[in-house]
């Protein structure tokens, strides 16, 4: 459970040093993307031109342009591509045989100066000596500073995770839903580098979770596979991946750049998903040629499962509306990674079937049908043995598989040279020649010279898998963090969205047996209960449903009921108050009588007279993050599902990010 007591929050997990680079290379992003822009547009006036004239020598010239521009924006484009493409730096070094996975680079954005706006909403809206909270300020730019270059590892996953927290706080203390702070969030697309400004807060939060997204991606792809644990790991943070993206795809919508657009998550969840299956699936080929034919069949169904949800994500990427904004080489990839998923599984079941000695048992011969399921196959190039019964039954479909392997594994190397980008991935290459060259010599060893039958293809291997993957949602709970502004008192209370008066100082002087005529309730913030009429208290100006914000020179925001009582009556005949009134909301009287003590401080009384005073225990929680986990995802403005218990549900119609 989270809390608000100070907790450690530095600015480990940052590396200034990447925002050389990165910056860099966002800047180029940027420039070739307003240079297509402006190539796009140039070329749809050249297009109009060439629609309405009739002058056959304007034509003619026009033609030309058209055909230079289209030449420029082909050059642009390959340039970005090539940026977008560049996955080798985020692969593990000691791995090369691997076959590389697709990592995403993070999202950019720029410095933002909070100290004046900030400054000025606690003068004019808290009615408090903005000086005072000089250091938080600096402390809460520091923290978004160094958000700006996590170190790609879990010490920046924690660092994004404790900034989003930190977002909750300065979210309710900063950014009233009624008027905007005019305070600008600009951050770049992921891959184009396109910049992206909104005025809500929300915009920042959904960039900050896909970036922790993004560094999941990174460490997964890192890790080293040929061992069983980095496998794990790599497992792990793929699905932690997909479970982030598929919870800003559930809580935020209309997003202002393309990254965070329903499709492109969509596409992104299915992408993680395959490679965390394919990560299970290198844990699997080890030492399985010599486990037996049964052992054989099910890794090569495992292999067609990998090969048929690459197949899948390669069919969601090629959707209009992702197809232009994801990199080329990652559509390449996939479907060479489908094609060498497909060419194994039908290694591995020759593999079985050519190195099995003795007849086959009952089990595997079921087993045999399931995987050789021909039902929607009605090729009659393909052979009608499904289950050998003899030796030489079986060379033959062993050797049908292997001849399958190796067409299969050449269309991927055929695929692999005609991506310039995946050209340039040596260890793809070198992973592809090697599953080819792997089939080609079983091949060469169980062909004979006597053998004329005819070349029939193999029956089609069933996909199949014994691993069901699960998204693994975010858990912000992990990460404990603090309100840097917790001294403007309880957020139940005194937060951006609720309004009162501006604070008033109230001097009461008695007489010994006299009394102040008024009494409290409640905790953090104690509240007025009554006053008497014609009492010190009323003649001086104080109100039922006051705040009691000060004691003397004493802050009593965050103090409990007994503790404000002993300084009152600790003050003797003279006692200065500084109160506030609520013009927004009836804290003495809360409007349901059921969780009137959980939600109102108005549920203790003292009557501060010269009388006994009652003492009564009430704690009122104001740890937002004990509250049921459900209520974790209302942090966000633009939610898609609704919630009945919001209070400000409309974002000012200047912003493209809208409540829903």
């Amino acid at each position: 459970m989270m809390h608000e007591g100070p907790v450690e929050q530095d600015e480990e997990g940052s590396d200034p040093r990447l925002a050389t680079c990165r910056g860099k290379l966002q800047s180029q992003r940027a420039k070739l993307n307003q240079d297509i822009n402006k190539q796009i547009m140039i070329r749809n006036g050249a297009e109009k031109l060439y629609k309405v004239t009739s002058n056959k020598k304007l034509r003619e010239t026009v033609a030309l342009e058209l055909s230079f521009i289209n030449s420029n924006l082909q050059l642009l484009k390959e340039q970005l591509a090539d940026l977008n493409s560049s996955v080798n730096i985020y692969q593990n070094k000691s791995s090369a045989q691997l076959v590389p996975m697709i990592p995403l680079g993070l999202k950019e954005t720029k410095e933002i100066d909070f100290k004046e706006p900030f400054k000025d909403f606690i003068l004019e809206h808290y009615s408090e000596d903005s000086s005072k909270y000089e250091n938080p300020i600096k402390e809460f730019m520091d923290i978004r500073q160094a958000v700006r270059t996590p170190t790609r590892d879990y010490n920046g996953v924690k660092l994004l995770f404790g900034y989003y927290n930190l977002l909750y706080y300065i979210d309710r203390r900063f950014f009233p839903p009624h008027r905007n702070m005019g305070i600008f969030f600009e951050w770049f697309d992921s891959l184009t580098g396109v910049p992206s400004t909104q005025k809500t807060i929300a915009f920042e939060k959904a960039s900050v979770l896909f970036n922790i997204a993004a560094l999941y991606t990174q460490i997964a792809a890192k890790q080293d596979r040929l061992t069983s644990s980095g496998v794990d790991s790599a497992v792990d943070n793929f699905l932690r991946a997909a479970g982030m993206f598929r919870y800003i795809r559930d809580n935020f919508s209309n997003a202002p750049s393309m990254d965070l657009s329903s499709d492109t998550l969509d596409t992104l969840i299915q992408l993680m998903l395959a490679q965390a299956r394919e990560c299970l699936f290198e844990k699997l080929t080890p030492g399985v040629e010599n486990l037996g034919l049964q052992t054989c069949l099910e890794v090569a169904q495992e292999a067609q499962e990998v090969s048929a949800v690459y197949s899948s994500v390669h069919k969601v990427m090629n959707n209009s509306s992702v197809k232009d904004y994801v990199p080329y080489s990652w559509i390449s990839l996939l479907i060479v990674k489908s094609e060498h998923y497909r060419a194994l599984a039908h290694h591995y079941a020759a593999v079985g079937l050519l190195e099995h000695n003795g007849e086959i048992n009952k089990e595997t011969e079921i087993y045999l049908e399931f995987v050789h399921s021909i039902d929607a196959n009605d090729s009659p190039t393909c052979m009608d043995i499904k289950v050998p019964r003899t030796m030489e039954e079986r060379r033959q479909l062993g050797k049908a598989h292997l001849r399958e392997s190796l067409l299969l594994h050449e269309e991927a190397l055929r695929l692999h040279r005609m991506c310039k980008q995946l050209r340039q991935i040596d260890n793809l290459h070198e992973r592809l020649r090697m599953a080819h060259d792997s089939s080609l010599d079983r091949y060469a060893r169980c062909e004979q010279e006597d053998d004329f039958q005819e070349i029939l293809d193999p029956p089609p291997i069933q996909a199949a898998t014994k691993y069901q993957l699960t998204l693994m949602p975010p858990d912000f709970s992990e990460h404990a963090i603090k309100d840097l502004f917790h001294d403007l008192g309880p957020l139940k209370v005194f937060c951006a969205r609720r309004q009162w008066t501006a604070a008033r100082q109230i001097q009461l002087k008695k007489e010994n047996e006299e009394n102040f005529g008024f009494s409290v309730r409640g905790d953090s913030p104690v509240i007025i209960a009554a006053v008497d009429a014609h009492s010190l208290a009323q003649e001086a100006g104080l109100k039922e449903g006051d705040f009691v914000v000060l004691i003397g020179i004493t802050d009593s925001k965050w103090m409990g009921h007994e503790e404000v009582v002993r300084l009152i009556r600790e003050s003797g005949n003279e006692l200065t108050l500084k109160v506030v009134t609520p013009i927004d909301h009836d804290y003495l009287h809360p409007k349901s009588s059921n969780n009137s003590t959980a939600s109102s401080p108005a549920s203790n009384t003292s009557t501060l007279s010269s009388g006994e005073l009652s003492r009564v225990h009430m704690r009122f929680t104001t740890n937002p993050f004990a509250k049921d986990k459900r209520r974790r995802a209302t942090w966000n403005f633009f939610r898609r599902s609704q919630s009945k218990d919001r209070e400000f549900p409309i974002v000012g119609k200047d912003d493209n990010v809208l409540y829903r």
